[in-house]
């Protein structure tokens, strides 16, 4: 029998609004879980009250994302290893099997240089898959339209590197004109969890719902039943703008189903 791949909420998906909302969404629209981003929202900065809200609701804590955005940079500590040790700790304290984290930022150097074996020790000692993000480039500060820069070292591709688990985030490639299924492909049985969202190709992180931009969501999805895929899919869309809250769970729930429709569930 195949197992079913479970089908996580991202708490960034309802941003603005606090990570709880994220746990009663999922538990009312059937998902198999949450995965926080731990942000400025002090609710995901707090193991407790998540872990209250997991109770509650009966939804699991599936993933937590590392606070690796630079709009994250203070949160839990200003030291990024601190910051992932203490994602790794969250994760295990709530029963989650993964830490999502963003590759160092090119200034980060100590941290970089550091990097790949502190994901080793930090995945042997706790049994947590640390699973590398893919990212894509940015236009630099006065920068023309069409110019762009990595701010990661040593590239937006974590695959350049060699990690045991990645994360595949299909906006991200979208915003960096990656080809998704060629990643994959690289990732190989690495590929541990993939953000499951749509763009584009603008080159920006649009996080749409799945089918409606020009990413090869459908086809991923079925790619990873046919390869026996043993990780998480999470939908991490953007209802920043949704007028309504019918309408985000409305979007929440075609992203689900989405989903579900080509994981063969």
């Amino acid at each position: 029998m195949v197992q079913q791949v479970p089908v996580g909420l991202s708490t960034a998906s309802v941003w603005p609004l606090r990570a709880g909302v994220a746990f009663e969404l999922a538990a009312d629209l059937g998902y198999d879980g949450v995965e926080v981003m731990v942000w400025a929202d002090p609710v995901s900065q707090d193991v407790s009250a998540l872990r209250r809200w997991s109770r509650r609701t009966g939804v699991p804590v599936l993933s937590i994302h590392s606070p690796s955005l630079l709009i994250t940079q203070r949160v839990w500590s200003p030291d990024p290893v601190v910051r992932l040790r203490m994602s790794v700790e969250a994760a295990q304290e709530l029963g989650a099997r993964t830490v999502v984290v963003h590759p160092p930022f090119r200034w980060q150097r100590r941290y970089g240089d550091a990097f790949g074996d502190l994901v080793d020790e930090l995945e042997e000692a706790s049994g947590i898959e640390i699973a590398v993000e893919n990212m894509f480039k940015v236009r630099p500060p006065g920068g023309s339209r069409t110019s762009r820069v990595s701010a990661f070292r040593p590239s937006i591709d974590p695959t350049d590197v060699g990690f045991r688990h990645y994360t595949l985030d299909l906006s991200h490639t979208a915003a960096a004109g990656m080809d998704a299924l060629a990643l994959a492909d690289r990732m190989g049985p690495g590929l541990a969890h993939v953000h499951l969202a749509d763009g584009t190709g603008l080159p920006k992180d649009e996080h749409l719902v799945p089918g409606r931009g020009i990413e090869p969501c459908a086809e991923l999805l079925e790619k990873l039943v046919s390869s026996d895929f043993s990780g998480q899919v999470v939908l991490e869309i953007n209802t920043r703008r949704s007028p309504s809250a019918a309408r985000r769970s409305r979007d929440l729930a075609e992203s689900l189903l989405f989903a579900r429709l080509h994981l063969g569930q």
